[in-house]
């Protein structure tokens, strides 16, 4: 005999709650096993997990202005796309001069 299409609607829903609570509980146990683990063996989250292979450390260095527009004293490095205030112009009237 099979069972109506409502049936099995509900099956599926008694079916999902008993999977989130088996779930939960389970989850529960494993994040107590691992913090004894952890706590066992002194470990850190970088002995868990580990930077990325090749992944870059290294922090970004500001870079100092090259450019200025006189009207507004904005900057620019030299670096990237442009501003608006210089496209197209002679950029040597707007270079920084120490």
């Amino acid at each position: 005999m099979t069972s109506s299409y409502k049936q099995l609607l509900e099956q599926r829903e008694q079916l999902n709650q008993q999977i989130a609570e088996a779930r939960r509980i389970e989850m529960a146990d494993a994040v107590a096993r691992v913090r004894s683990i952890v706590a066992d063996f002194s470990l850190t989250a970088d002995d868990i997990f580990p930077p990325a292979r090749g992944s870059r450390t290294t922090s970004t260095t500001k870079v100092a202005p090259k450019y200025r527009n006189p009207l507004t004293n904005e900057t620019w490095t030299g670096r990237g796309k442009p501003p608006r205030w210089i496209q197209g112009q002679d950029r040597e009237q707007f270079l920084i001069r120490n």
